[in-house]
């Protein structure tokens, strides 16, 4: 294959990466997680509060920025035998 030039095969495979904002959705998600669990450690409910909003507003994030549109379905693999798995 030329070096620049996509062959049918990988041309469908897309990208995996997903886009900026969806990865920023998951951040805050992830971020409110932490804040809570943490504050469920220091026995502070204020803080686990506060992380579930946190959550909360990641999640509203996902569905505006509609996350789910970022999944790649890859094409199916031609060649491949249960016997070549052994």
């Amino acid at each position: 294959m030329v070096e620049g030039k996509k062959s049918e095969q990988t041309e469908n495979l897309g990208s995996h990466g997903g886009r900026a904002s969806s990865w920023l959705a998951v951040t805050v998600m992830l971020v409110g997680t932490i804040v809570a669990g943490f504050g469920m450690t220091a026995d502070n409910w204020t803080l686990v509060w506060i992380g579930a909003g946190v959550f909360v507003v990641g999640g509203i994030l996902a569905l505006v920025f509609d996350i789910f549109t970022d999944v790649v379905i890859d094409a199916p693999r031609v060649g491949m035998h249960a016997e070549d798995h052994r």
